[in-house]
């Protein structure tokens, strides 16, 4: 079996992933409270797999109220060495069309509305995030994307919106002038709390449409976003049984930027000051230095 076990969290229109062999679905108490759903694992190859869909089955919950901290720290306890978001972003750029994939390796956060550390008062900690993306992982899920028939770009910027409205054309221009790339609202904080949780993770974006840039074409909407985000899904999961075969009977080592040891110099608060109360939720995420 390899040592590989991949999280992969589906965005909106990949609830399910089908072909898995040994099957099963399991849940996973958290002291951040419920994940999104139920996970789901399996195997492709040798390759071990855990699904947790974002929005829950069905699309339940918005961008706002996914359970972020709750489903990063429930990949962590079912033992998920990598974490793989697969999320449908909107173009700010002509040259990435509806149905290209973007690696993205770049994010700007502008939620405002959501819970997006582990850490807090009584245990205080700052992780890097100047290079937010495990480098490793998403050339991997590039190579893969590209085995699946897909046109892929190797970087890009997102934005990550508060939602769940579609921008203004005021602000899409404005995220342009910014050299954003691609627009989306899951992302953040949920690649910070991945790196809090010393998880490697990288970003398939799929795009499904233009924004609202071009005045020259219709402004977004769900009815044309659907559309395109079918056949984004159905290359997606193309790209999953690509990235098993890519990682089959390769031994995983510690990612380059040694993403599995960021917290080896990121904790502040003194051990007389911790709180325990908050150290006993970080059981998972940051036992391996608590416990050290």
């Amino acid at each position: 079996m390899s040592e590989w076990v991949i999280g992969v969290i589906g965005g909106s229109g990949l609830y399910d992933v089908e072909g898995f062999e040994d099957r099963d679905t399991m849940r996973v108490e958290t002291p951040w409270g419920e994940p999104s759903d139920e996970l789901t694992t399996g195997r492709i190859g040798d390759v071990r797999f855990v699904f947790l869909p974002r929005h829950g089955r069905g699309h339940r919950l918005t961008p706002t109220h996914v359970p972020y901290r709750a489903n990063i720290d429930a990949l962590k306890r079912a033992g998920c060495t990598d974490v793989l978001s697969i999320s449908a972003c909107g173009s700010l750029r002509e040259r990435y069309a509806p149905g290209d994939f973007v690696m993205v390796d770049q994010f700007i956060d502008r939620t405002f509305a959501r819970e997006k550390s582990f850490f807090g008062p009584g245990m205080v900690a700052h992780v890097s995030m100047a290079d937010p993306v495990c480098e490793r992982l998403s050339q991997l899920a590039g190579d893969a994307a590209e085995k699946a028939g897909v046109t892929v770009h190797r970087s890009g910027t997102y934005l990550a919106m508060e939602g769940p409205q579609f921008s203004s054309r005021a602000e899409s221009y404005l995220y342009r002038q910014w050299e954003c790339d691609v627009i989306g609202m899951t992302n953040m904080p949920e690649a910070k709390l991945a790196r809090e949780a010393e998880l490697p993770y990288a970003t398939m974006a799929m795009v499904t449409d233009y924004d609202c840039w071009r005045d020259a074409s219709e402004a977004v909407s769900v009815a044309n976003v659907l559309e395109i985000m079918q056949s984004n899904t159905t290359a997606a999961k193309k790209a999953l049984t690509e990235l098993a075969k890519l990682l089959s009977g390769v031994s995983r080592t510690l990612s380059p930027q040694a993403i599995e040891r960021c917290l080896d110099y990121a904790l502040i608060t003194a051990p007389d000051a911790r709180d325990p109360n908050l150290l006993a939720k970080l059981d998972a995420v940051a036992g391996r230095v608590l416990k050290a």
